[in-house]
């Protein structure tokens, strides 16, 4: 249960509610087992004669008491329970703000299934936990220590009989919440594969379309639907078992008190009011014997879950502002330099990028090219520190990048990355992603140089326009563009363009760039391509092969040197050829 000792931080923020809910909760208890009390001095009266007047007192007595037990046991609820939906809230944004700024290398390695079912399921139930769970061990403490005190002033003798059988039941408590427990812990593995199933048919629908692999993908969900079943099932069979042997123990508790207290009343030792009240009493610890079964069931479950989202808390952060942060950095201008930078994702994987040594002065553009795996995006996610250097040093402007605050750092680079993303949302709002105020103006500015806004035209409702989901209302160029119009709004000092031209056609390109070298005047412009006429106009090339820099130069020398990218230059020529003969 260690994991659960993390929510003392939540508790510690409401300390004040949920002390008044203790107190709602003693208020409650007191008038509720007053009520047995006041039926064995009606009973006890009732054998003495007792006057009309007297009957009536007793019974504006119990009805007033279970009035105000009524009362505070709704304001219980409305603080305890009320807190718990609090800490849920907590928690939940806690747990958003931390995914937020983990790195990359995290979701890498786990399924976005995995985390939703972490942020619904296992939050929801940490906060039974919070909420009923706290609530009712309170009330059912207190509740036992006060009726049981009751019970022994009344008859310690009886008491001891009638209390017999809770060892037992304490014991059938402890291993099934242990059974609770494991199986639980188990079916949250089998959601979370669930969820990450469904998610992964929504976004790849018109994969499952195109190869007719309908029948199949609803095959592999029900099959792991009914994993998810079995599993469950597995753990509601064992529940099913609190609630009966509870019932049969109480039950059990009940027959004995009945069967010796009947005797004590019969000797004289006892009277009938104090037995009706003794049994009433009994049965005022049926619930609290039952919910310390089922708060043990919602605490298994609880750890179970918290332990899951401890997995995902105790993550390290890896790239964050550190004491080498320095502050006072307040903007970039745009000066890179990599010095013998290497990189690679884990220890015992390859060298992704090996002693890369370049200068990327202010104002100019370089470009990157090579084959598909040697490094050339891996270069670039660098520059905005979304993975760091596992050798080297990188700096822009003279100031280690490590140095340089994260927000300033991003704010002042727009990025185009190869996968393209946009939001379930308006063509004006994605393009204004990354600007605090709506402008349109700058909409209109930025569509134009990506050449979006003779497309935009045409949309039913221009700049409003409402995308589908990861914009699959737009084609392959338009979102290119799109993107690149939104790294444009930002006013970046550095322009990253990685292979974000690939579905817009040649004389597209070529509008575009020549648009962006006005705009990326006195700033710096990285693009990363595959094709020889996107590149051939940068300041200067490098060619990436086996994570090294093979060539550099500009594209005249390139070609002159006649390695790889004369190579690919020689190749793409000929593919424009037998284009135009076919």
């Amino acid at each position: 249960m260690g994991s659960l000792f993390y929510l003392n931080k939540y508790f510690k923020r409401y300390k004040s509610l949920i002390f008044l809910g203790i107190i709602f909760i003693l208020i409650s208890n007191i008038a509720q087992v007053y009520i047995p009390l006041l039926l064995k001095d009606t009973i006890d009266a009732l054998q003495n004669n007792l006057s009309k007047d007297l009957i009536t007192e007793y019974a504006v007595l119990i009805v007033l008491a279970a009035i105000i037990s009524g009362i505070f046991r709704f304001l219980i609820r409305q603080t305890i329970i009320v807190v718990s939906w609090k800490i849920e809230y907590d928690i939940r944004q806690d747990f958003w703000s931390h995914i937020q700024r983990l790195p990359l290398r995290f979701f890498q390695n786990n399924s976005t299934g995995n985390i939703m079912a972490h942020a619904t399921n296992d939050i929801s139930a940490v906060r039974m936990y919070v909420g009923p769970a706290v609530m009712y061990s309170i009330d059912t403490i207190t509740k036992f220590i006060i009726v049981l005190a009751i019970m022994i002033s009344l008859s310690a003798s009886l008491t001891f009989y009638s209390l017999i059988p809770l060892p037992i039941l304490s014991y059938f408590v402890y291993k099934l919440s242990k059974k609770i427990h494991k199986k639980f812990t188990l079916i949250q593995e089998k959601f979370s594969e669930l969820t990450t199933k469904a998610q992964e048919n929504f976004s790849g629908i018109r994969v499952i379309k195109s190869y007719v692999r309908e029948q199949n993908e609803v095959d592999d969900f029900s099959r792991l639907s009914s994993d998810y079943l079995k599993r469950t099932m597995e753990k509601v069979k064992i529940q099913a078992l609190f609630m009966p042997l509870l019932y049969l123990i109480t039950g059990v508790s009940i027959i004995v008190v009945i069967l010796v207290g009947g005797n004590m009343v019969i000797n004289g030792t006892f009277t009938l009011g104090g037995l009706a009240a003794f049994i009433s009493y009994l049965g005022l610890l049926i619930w609290p014997t039952i919910a310390f079964g089922w708060v043990a069931n919602i605490i298994q479950q609880a750890d179970a879950s918290m332990k899951r989202l401890h997995n995902i808390l105790n993550e390290q952060y890896e790239i964050e502002d550190t004491s080498e942060t320095n502050n006072s950095i307040e903007s970039i201008k745009g000066d890179i330099e990599f010095e013998n930078v290497t990189f690679q994702y884990r220890d015992n994987l390859p060298k992704v990028l090996d002693n890369i040594t370049l200068k990327i002065p202010r104002g100019s553009s370089m470009a990157v090219i090579g084959h598909t795996g040697e490094g050339k995006t891996t270069l670039v996610n660098l520059i905005s520190r979304l993975y760091d250097v596992t050798g080297g040093s990188i700096k822009i402007d003279g100031n280690p990048i490590k140095t340089i605050p994260l927000k300033v750092l991003r704010k002042e680079i727009g990025s185009v990355p190869q996968e393209t993303f946009l939001f379930s949302d308006t063509l004006a709002n994605n393009i204004l992603y990354g600007v605090k105020e709506k402008d349109m103006d700058l909409v209109r500015k930025v569509s134009s140089i990506a050449k979006l806004d003779k497309d935009v035209e045409s949309f039913p409702n221009s700049y409003e326009t409402i995308l589908g989901e990861r914009g699959i209302t737009l084609s392959g160029g338009q979102k290119q563009r799109a993107c690149l119009a939104r790294a444009l709004a930002i006013d970046p000092n550095i322009l990253i363009l990685d292979d974000s031209f690939s579905a817009v056609d040649t004389n597209t390109e070529e509008e575009i760039l020549n648009d962006l070298r006005v705009f990326m005047r006195g700033r710096t412009s990285i693009i990363i391509s595959h094709r020889i006429s996107t590149v051939k106009n940068a300041d200067n090339i490098i060619v990436l092969n086996e994570g090294k820099i093979a060539e550099q130069g500009t594209h005249e020398e390139l070609v002159n040197l006649g390695g790889i990218y004369a190579d690919l230059h020689f190749k793409q020529l000929l593919e424009e050829e037998l284009k135009e003969l076919g």
